[in-house]
């Protein structure tokens, strides 16, 4: 892929600047946002609703990137439409032809599953991820862009009752409104590297993400071992290509592993780290 070195330089400098994003939107580890306002002072506390969270934690960060763009010389271009990849693309102000798809990802940790977290989704292997020429639901066509971004929250929620959700404060208490968040966790990672071999949130059109937390802050996912261009194959080519099973019969690809085998590749190239999956690697 070009521009190898603006890709790596690009990673550390938006790593380095997501370091401190916690202190500028957390007091005493719990988010600052607390509600929604009115004309008339009163505060409308926000439910822990993930979508609600998502959102406005977006609405939060987004004047930080712009910062951090204006920073390293690049402009920031948002997705025209809703749900179209990525959500923010940074376009090299002297090289345009420099783009980086920054996909904005929050999740909470699964208190059943100490270390793990909900996982989240890494966007569609559909026509545009297909057809890199496309512009079917993305900002730009996948070949143009020189590196994908995963920019991910991991938090923690609140417990909280069902009145406090409902409840309205004045403004003038409104510290005393409990945070439905808390303990921020921010990371950046190439998308394929934190890629489980599955789709996400039920959904076959989306890729899904690892959920182990540890192995998504260090990028190592099903793909780690693999690389991007076998990533790309297998979600190419996923719910597609007809693969034979160990009974001879054939289905539809959903799993890296069987990808292997039919490729004629070595299996060790399987990084097993799909959600809650337990097991050594076996290289």
């Amino acid at each position: 892929m070009k521009y190898e070195k603006e890709k790596a330089d690009f990673c550390k400098c938006l790593r380095e600047y997501i370091s401190l994003l916690a202190d500028q939107i957390t007091a005493n580890e719990e988010w600052t946002v607390r509600g929604f306002i009115d004309i008339f002072k009163n505060v409308y506390t926000i439910s822990n609703d993930t979508k609600i969270i998502s959102k406005v934690l977006e609405l939060h960060l987004f004047p930080h990137f712009l910062r951090f763009a204006e920073q390293i010389g690049y402009e920031i271009e948002l997705a025209t439409h809703q749900n179209w990849y990525p959500d923010l693309t940074f376009i090299h102000k002297k090289k345009p032809d420099i783009k980086f798809a920054v996909d904005l990802k929050t999740t909470y940790r699964d208190e059943a599953y100490p270390g793990f977290c909900n996982g989240f989704t890494l966007g569609s292997h559909g026509e545009y991820f297909i057809n890199r020429k496309s512009t079917k639901n993305i900002q730009y066509p996948y070949d143009d862009y020189s590196g994908h971004f995963c920019l991910g929250i991991i938090y923690t929620r609140a417990v909280l009752d069902k009145l406090s959700e409902t409840k309205i404060y004045n403004i003038d208490y409104i510290e005393k409104i409990p945070a439905v968040i808390r303990d921020f966790t921010f990371f950046v990672q190439e998308k394929w590297r934190i890629a489980s071999d599955k789709g996400g949130s039920g959904n076959t059109a989306n890729i899904g993400s690892i959920q182990n937390i540890h192995d998504i802050l260090n990028g190592n996912g099903v793909f780690a071992k693999a690389g991007e261009e076998l990533f790309d194959d297998y979600w190419i080519n996923f719910g597609k290509m007809k693969v034979p099973d160990i009974t001879g019969t054939y289905k539809k690809l959903s799993s890296f592993s069987d990808y292997l085998r039919y490729r004629g590749l070595p299996a060790c190239l399987d990084n097993p780290k799909a959600p809650r999956r337990k097991g050594k690697d076996r290289c």
